[in-house]
């Protein structure tokens, strides 16, 4: 059990998020602010409505507190008043009647029953001021959630990838295939499929590195690149003695210490931005001895139907010499599978 649980440790989990936990980093507070714009943008919903919510209410409630300061230093609030006094803000007289006026001001309400008056210079620049500086707030903070909202990252996850990784033969080649599709009717173009195997490695000085990274390249056809996403399609890499993967057999797959990570990098055709998902496949997720199912099918009027229920199924193999020695290591992923 506890080999088991070390091989299928991972760097990114299945879904594509980084498993890597950050620790001990000095001064971590003062890196998130530095780049406060990032900080924003990659905030959870809830605390992006929060914080978009107190912009508001925090703006309104200190202006109106310095209105308010403003008018009881210009003796607005004495009990006894000059018939020729003209208080700083008419018909503001306690707290509340400064932070309604703060709101009014600031949303351009203007009921015109609160109003600087003309004899008060400070009053008139503080309302300048706030101005200035809640619409920049504003504008922060509703350029943070276009952004968020306009963000490929939902895009990405229309993308899928089968569950499972085969190892089968492909034009008397052995190869390892992952399968990918996507999910929406809009087009993903310029796509292409990268892999990086990440395994302990040790150098010819003796170092040892817990995650060295290979590159794995995949194929679709004759190319690495695919024109446009709009059928599931199989993406394969070819182990020979140029594959990072060279020497992997059915006999010691499930004892190597790997994580194959794929990435789809595309070009959303309706907006031009570009969308990255990933996946990631350790050895257990890698079968031995099987190709998919088809999941492709036409029908009687002439249109092609993707049925998803066959997307992750896969068959044994039909190459009746690749498998005739793998009998034990087909049981194994059998129940696997069952699992």
């Amino acid at each position: 059990m506890t080999t088991k649980a070390e091989v299928q440790r991972r760097i990114v989990s299945k879904d594509g998020h980084n498993n890597v936990r950050i620790d001990n980093v000095e001064g971590m507070v003062k890196l998130y602010l530095h780049d406060i714009w990032t900080t924003v943008v990659d905030m959870k919903w809830r605390y992006k409505l929060t914080l978009f919510a107190s912009t508001f209410v925090m703006t309104w409630f200190i202006f109106g507190v310095i209105f308010y300061f403003i008018s009881m230093g210009n003796g607005d609030f004495e009990d006894i008043l000059p018939s020729n006094h003209t208080p700083c803000v008419m018909n503001v007289e306690t707290l509340t009647g400064a932070f309604l006026f703060s709101l009014e001001s600031q949303t351009t309400i203007g009921y015109g029953f609160r109003y600087i008056s003309e004899e008060c210079p400070l009053a008139i620049f503080t309302l300048v001021a706030q101005l200035v500086i809640t619409g920049l707030a504003e504008i922060f903070v509703t350029g943070a959630f276009l952004a968020k909202l306009a963000r490929p990252k939902k895009r990405a996850e229309t993308i899928k990838f089968s569950h499972s990784a085969v190892v089968c033969r492909r034009e008397s080649k052995l190869c390892l295939m992952v399968r990918v599709a996507n999910m929406r009717k809009s087009l993903l173009i310029q796509c292409q499929l990268t892999g990086k195997l990440l395994h302990p490695n040790v150098t010819e000085e003796g170092e040892k590195t817990l995650v060295h990274q290979s590159c794995v390249n995949f194929y679709m056809d004759s190319s690495g690149d695919c024109p446009f996403l709009i059928l599931p399609l199989t993406f394969y890499h070819v182990l020979d003695e140029n594959s990072p993967l060279v020497g992997l057999t059915a006999d010691n797959l499930l004892t190597r210490d790997f994580e194959l990570l794929v990435t789809l990098n595309a070009t959303m055709e309706s907006t031009a931005a570009t969308c990255q998902s990933r996946a990631s496949y350790v050895p257990q997720e890698i079968l031995w001895g099987y190709e998919f199912k088809p999941v492709l099918f036409s029908t009687t009027s002439g249109r092609y139907v993707a049925d998803f229920n066959f997307f992750d199924k896969v068959q044994v193999s039909s190459d009746a010499t690749f498998l005739s020695n793998n009998a034990e290591k087909l049981k194994l992923e059998e129940e696997y599978k069952r699992e």
